[in-house]
């Protein structure tokens, strides 16, 4: 696979599906469907949350961030890649390469501990509903979404340096379908112990850290779940947890596979498409599962297009 011969000797080829043709067609056109999801999906909750007052609540301020997240996980991948995709270069440039890494890396870390702040927000609801405003007070949610935020831009001052220091010795084919850094560090021709200890240190921080805070609360609001008398509150409650924990699932499930596995023992059709998993698939089914489950989403949704609907007919 060669770039034109206007590209720069500094360009990335992405070679992402090349290898298969025959599915290009059809990859393009699941990712823009689920593109287009992931956006007008996840800009509705961001619309939904900040319009009706009943959700200013912790919870959907967090579901908000999550949003948004998605939404720019997804376009510093997703435009690229079907540029590829369709037309017959498959090269990135340079500078390109370097801040879709850096900004898939900030955004991806960011989410890990995101969802882990969510499960503390749902441990908090129904294990202290009656002090429930009083721990969750609008600041202390404000510092933990810095924090998370702060958190993610950190994980990619480290890790991005680190990565794309390594020497390539000509090599500039990425086999996939975007730069990532298992992908990058493949293509490097030295072995970096310090760059091992660190993808691994900061994995156990950004992953395997919050994943086991994930199911501590759970395991706590599992307890109390099983103590609630009243069947309303009790099936509000699993709705909820419900759906953050099969995002979490979701999410966690695949990235740690491919983050925490040596990389030597992953194929390269394996991490493609793992990688098309949790970077195209996940986010447009985190509004679904969100709205689905959540009666409270859903009658928001009702009561803003009627309010509407309302002030056009006078």
């Amino acid at each position: 696979m060669e770039t034109s011969n206007g590209s720069s000797e500094t360009d990335f080829i992405l070679l992402g599906f090349s290898d298969r043709p025959q599915l290009e067609r059809i990859i393009s056109v699941l990712v823009f469907i689920f593109y287009t999801a992931t956006l007008v999906g996840n800009t509705t909750i961001i619309l939904v949350s900040y319009l009706d007052t009943q959700l200013h609540t912790p919870m959907y301020f967090f579901l908000s961030n999550l949003s948004f997240l998605d939404i720019c996980y997804t376009t510093s991948i997703i435009p690229q890649m079907l540029v590829n995709l369709w037309g017959p270069k498959k090269s990135i440039t340079y500078g390109g390469c370097v801040l879709q890494f850096f900004f898939a890396l900030d955004l991806g870390a960011t989410e890990c501990l995101l969802l882990a702040v969510m499960a503390y927000d749902r441990y908090a609801a129904v294990c202290q509903p009656l002090h429930y405003t009083v721990i969750m007070h609008p600041q202390l949610c404000q510092k933990m979404v810095l924090i998370v935020w702060l958190g993610g831009l950190g994980s990619a001052l480290i890790l991005c340096p680190l990565t794309l220091k390594l020497p390539k010795c000509g090599h500039r084919e990425v086999d996939n379908f975007f730069c990532e850094m298992p992908a990058l560090i493949k293509m490097a021709c030295v072995y970096s112990k310090v760059t091992e200890i660190a993808v691994f240190a900061l994995g156990v921080i950004f992953l395997l850290v919050p994943l086991s805070l994930i199911l501590i609360s759970y395991g706590v609001i599992t307890q109390a779940v099983v103590r609630i008398k009243s069947a309303a509150r009790w099936h509000k409650v699993l709705n909820t947890c419900g759906s953050h924990l099969t995002v979490v699932t979701l999410f966690y499930g695949t990235i740690i596979y491919m983050y925490m596995k040596p990389q030597n023992h992953t194929s390269q059709d394996e991490g493609k498409f793992l990688t098309l998993f949790y970077t195209i698939v996940t986010p447009s089914l985190n509004p679904l599962i969100y709205t689905l489950r959540n009666k409270d989403v859903k009658s928001a949704i009702k009561r803003i297009f009627w309010v509407e609907k309302w002030s056009a007919k006078s």
